[in-house]
């Protein structure tokens, strides 16, 4: 890719990545819904728009590691920075750092830039760091950076949070696999796309997205570029985007054994916004089954039941831990919220948005919503506790401060073609052993009383 070398100008793709920081920086925003909203207002496609989306993304992953090399050029805090020209140079150093674009041109573009969305009393200041930060490449910035700390470096060298290398040290407990795991989280990812059962092939799927089968999920298609929205088969909703990790999540719950025959009850206890409800929607119009998709949210609610009609869902707007049946389900699916640390390949910003301090509050709200769905399993029956996490303390603790009699599965015999999956009975899915997001997934059964 020649990324382009001219100034911003209304429809430049520097211009697209810097209002998609301004908007993450200022109001908080999605990086993955502003850009591609941008590029659409701004008609930037093709080449422009691979490196605005390189630009923006790469800038938002790097973030803390990039803002530590322009604290060491300009001799002062990020914190003393104006947010509008620290985002300008966070996009030039990314360029100088870790891109093949010319030192002049990242500069210069980097100058006019500020110029056009600050102001000429800064363009001098953006100046004269970007060009000090050129004179270094990434590798000896971090060895002027180090610090002999083995967390701090580790967090400086893969742009992580030191409390993220924390939390992935304790799931990991192998310095080589934690290395593995950091660097995996900063690799572009590829899109993956669900073949809804009964409505497409995963085969055809391929063939019209000009992309290939998944690795492990029989429902998976991996893409390679291209705008998925685009696709006839997302826009008829016989197929969606999700990541594999998401979709095995599903598929193992359908897979559990149960004891009894009936199995016509299913619930997504926390539906939102649909990815899972949708798969689960599917495979239960193959299987005579209906599904109860639960979720607290009304706005996300109504992307539930947008994802999911035409399928045997029933979406209703209610607080998991509060929800109440008439009747027992046969299988029950928490797909909890939580950190988000598996899916930080994903959500560039994410790892810069959460802390530490906000996992208590998220495993006492996972603990309520699997005792909840134990309470609505019927004897016999399966729960799937499922989070987007490999924190410790949002999975394997979560399961197992469970209170009352529950019979634990080995997930693994619902995944029986995967390798690496530890020594059971829940599993850890992680980006660099699998090329998944990081799920974590644990099966309980209700035991039949007498």
């Amino acid at each position: 890719m020649t990324p382009p070398e001219t100034g911003p100008t209304g429809d430049d793709p520097r211009m697209v990545a810097y209002r998609t920081l301004a908007a993450v920086t200022e109001d908080d925003a999605y990086a993955n819904l502003v850009l591609p909203r941008l590029l659409d207002f701004h008609h930037v496609t093709g080449r422009d728009a691979a490196f605005a989306t390189e630009l923006a993304y790469g800038t938002l992953r790097l973030r803390g590691t990039l803002d530590a090399i322009i604290s060491a050029a300009a001799r002062r805090e990020v914190s003393a920075i104006e947010p509008a020209a620290l985002d300008v140079l966070r996009l030039g150093a990314y360029q100088l750092l870790r891109t093949r674009v010319a030192t002049h041109a990242a500069v210069d573009t980097s100058v006019s830039l500020a110029r056009e969305v600050v102001g000429h009393r800064v363009s001098g200041f953006v100046n004269a760091v970007l060009r000090k930060i050129s004179q270094k490449n990434a590798s000896d910035w971090l060895d002027t950076l180090v610090t002999g700390d083995e967390t701090t470096d580790l967090a400086l060298e893969f742009a992580h949070p030191e409390w993220i290398v924390r939390e992935f040290r304790k799931a990991l407990n192998d310095e080589a696999e934690v290395v593995a795991a950091l660097g995996a989280d900063n690799d572009a990812p590829e899109v993956h796309l669900a073949a809804r059962p009964g409505l497409i092939s995963t085969r055809a799927l391929a063939d019209e997205a000009a992309g290939r089968r998944g690795h492990w999920s029989p429902y998976a298609v991996h893409l390679s570029g291209g705008a998925p929205k685009d696709l006839p088969a997302i826009r008829t909703g016989r197929a969606h985007v999700q990541d594999e990790g998401s979709q095995l999540m599903a598929v193992a719950l359908t897979r559990a054994a149960l004891i009894g025959s009936e199995d016509d009850r299913w619930l997504d206890l926390c539906a939102g916004p649909g990815g899972k409800a949708s798969l689960l929607g599917a495979i239960a119009a193959e299987h005579g089954a209906r599904v109860t998709a639960v979720e607290v949210s009304p706005h996300r609610a109504e992307l539930v039941a947008k994802s999911t009609s035409g399928l045997p869902v029933t979406v209703v707007t209610a607080d998991g831990r509060e929800f109440e049946s008439d009747e027992l389900f046969d299988r029950v699916l928490v797909d909890a919220p939580c950190s988000g640390l598996g899916a930080l390949r994903r959500r560039p910003e994410a790892r810069w948005r959460r802390s530490e301090s906000d996992v208590p509050a998220l495993v006492e709200l996972q603990r309520e919503l699997l005792s909840a769905a134990l309470r609505l399993v019927r004897p016999g029956g399966v729960v799937a506790y499922v989070t987007c996490s490999p924190a410790v303390a949002e999975t394997t603790e979560v399961v197992s401060a469970v209170d009352g009699n529950v019979e634990r599965l080995d997930i693994r015999e619902a995944l029986p073609d995967m390798p690496d999956l530890g020594p059971g009975p829940s599993v850890q899915l992680w980006p660099h052993r699998h090329d998944t997001d990081a799920m974590f997934g644990a099966l309980l059964r209700r035991p039949i009383a007498g």
